[in-house]
C-alpha cells in the first residue's frame, strides 16, 4: 500500500468491521424506519441503544486527532476507520463521529475557554448531547462566506444576535443543546474577511426559533437533519465570542477543512456499499436469457465503478497526508480536489447502481435513494463544486504567475 495502516489502525478497523456486522447493518432498517415513523424532531431509539455498546468496545470519539479525548488519531490513520463507518447512515452517530459534532468538538477543543470546554464539550465527547452550526442563509448566496448578513452586536457584557439560518444541521433535535453561531460584528470592515465572527449560543436562549426541518430530497432527518432557524435579539454573554471578534471566518477555515476530508471519507465508504450491492444485485438478475452481470454494459460500469472508487480513495489519503505533514492551510489545493472528485465519484457509481437495481432502485427499499441524496447534498455541503474548482484553478494559474 502507497499509505499503510499502522498495527492500532489495522486492529481498530477489524473491531469496526466487526461491530459493524453485529450491530450497524442488522439495524438499518429499524434505523430508516425510525427515521420515517418519529421524524426529524424526535430521538431514533435504536441509535441511543448502539452508543453504549460502541462505546463500551473503545470505538467511540475517533475523529479526534492528537487529542487525550480521542484515539490520538491522525488524518491519514482516521480514513480508513471513517471509511468504514460511511459505509451505514446509521453508524457515524453511533461512534460519536457525525457532523456537525465532529467538527463543533474540534473548535470547542482549539479555542473553547475552560468552562466551555466543561460545559459544552465534556457533554458532546460523552456523546450526551448534540450541537448546530448556524452558517448558511437563505437570503444570500452563502457559497461566499464573506455575504453573510446576520448580526452580532456587542451590548455591555453581552452580544446580541440576529439572523436567519438554513441547513443548521440537528437543530431539530431535542438533545441539541448549543450553536455556534456565525454572524458580522464589524459589517463595515474593509478587510472582508475580518467583519465575521463566532459565538456559542446556548439553543435554550430566549429568541431562537426552530422554524422548521428542510427535506434533502424527501428525507426528513436521514441523512441530514437540516433545519431553518430564526435568532431574534438573542442575548449571550460576551464570554461566549469564540477566539475574538473578526476571527470567524478564521475558525470556518478551520472548521471545515477535516469536516471536508471526514465527508469524503464517508463517501468513499458508502461509494464501496454502493457497488457491492450492484454487483449482488446483477448476479441474482437475469434478463435477455442471461445473467445481468453478463451484459457488457453492466462490466463495464462495475469496472469504471471500481477505478473511480480505488482514484477517489488514493487523492483522500494523500489529501489526509498532505494536513498532517504542513498543515491544513498549506494542504487548501488537496483538500478542494478531494470535495470536488469524491462526491462526483459517488453521485456516479450510485446513480449506476441505481439502474442495475430497476425500478427498485428508486424505492427506499435498498438504501439507494438514501445514498444519492447524501452524495447530492455533499456536492453543495461544505461548498459547493464551482468554488472548490476555481480555488484549484487559482493556485494552479499562480504557479504560472512569473512566466
Amino acid at each position: 500500500m502507497l499509505y499503510p495502516m499502522s498495527p492500532k489502525v489495522v486492529e481498530l478497523k477489524h473491531k469496526l468491521e466487526s461491530f459493524m456486522d453485529r450491530h450497524i447493518y442488522p439495524n438499518e432498517e429499524r434505523f430508516y424506519r425510525e427515521a420515517e415513523e418519529l421524524g426529524p424532531w424526535k430521538v431514533y431509539p435504536v441509535v441511543e441503544e448502539l452508543k453504549p455498546l460502541a462505546r463500551a468496545e473503545g470505538l467511540w470519539n475517533l475523529f479526534l486527532p492528537e487529542s487525550s479525548h480521542g484515539a490520538g488519531l491522525t488524518n491519514l490513520e482516521y480514513a480508513p476507520l471513517c471509511e468504514v463507518m460511511g459505509r451505514s447512515h446509521l453508524a457515524p452517530e453511533v461512534f460519536n463521529c457525525s457532523a456537525p459534532d465532529t467538527g463543533n468538538m474540534e473548535v470547542l477543543e482549539r479555542y473553547g475557554t475552560k468552562e466551555d470546554k466543561e460545559r459544552w464539550l465534556k457533554p458532546l465527547l460523552a456523546g450526551e448531547i448534540r450541537s448546530c452550526f448556524a452558517m448558511t442563509e437563505p437570503a444570500v448566496a452563502s457559497s461566499d462566506a464573506t455575504n453573510i448578513e446576520s448580526s452580532i452586536v456587542r451590548d455591555g457584557d453581552h452580544y446580541v444576535v440576529n439572523g436567519r439560518k438554513w441547513y443548521t444541521t440537528n437543530a431539530t433535535d431535542p438533545r441539541c443543546k448549543i450553536c455556534i453561531f456565525m454572524g458580522k460584528t464589524d459589517p463595515d470592515n474593509a478587510d472582508r474577511h475580518k467583519q465575521q465572527s463566532m459565538i456559542l449560543v446556548p439553543m435554550d436562549t430566549p429568541g431562537i426559533e426552530v422554524k422548521r426541518p428542510l427535506p434533502v430530497f424527501g428525507f426528513y432527518g436521514v441523512p441530514d437533519r437540516a433545519s431553518e432557524v430564526i435568532f431574534t435579539n438573542v442575548r449571550v454573554p460576551k464570554g461566549n465570542m469564540l477566539l475574538g471578534e473578526g476571527r470567524g471566518f478564521e475558525i470556518a477555515q478551520g472548521r471545515l477543512g477535516p469536516g471536508r476530508i471526514h465527508h469524503c471519507m464517508r463517501l468513499i465508504g458508502l461509494a464501496e456499499r454502493t457497488l457491492e450491492k450492484m454487483c449482488r444485485r446483477v448476479r441474482s438478475r437475469v434478463a435477455f436469457g442471461k445473467p445481468v452481470s453478463e451484459q457488457t454494459v453492466t462490466q463495464e460500469r462495475i469496472a469504471e465503478a471500481r477505478i473511480m472508487i480505488e482514484q477517489a480513495r488514493l487523492l483522500t489519503l494523500n489529501a489526509a497526508y498532505a494536513m498532517d505533514t504542513v498543515g491544513n492551510k498549506v494542504a487548501k489545493a488537496e483538500i478542494a480536489m478531494i470535495k470536488v472528485a469524491v462526491p462526483n465519484m459517488a453521485c456516479q457509481v450510485i446513480d449506476w447502481a441505481i439502474q442495475a437495481h430497476g425500478g427498485g432502485g428508486t424505492s427506499n427499499d435498498f438504501g439507494l435513494t438514501q445514498a444519492y441524496a447524501t452524495a447530492r447534498l455533499l456536492r453543495l455541503a461544505d461548498g459547493p463544486d464551482e468554488v472548490h474548482r476555481n480555488q484549484i484553478a487559482r493556485f494552479e494559474l499562480k504557479k504560472y504567475s512569473n512566466a
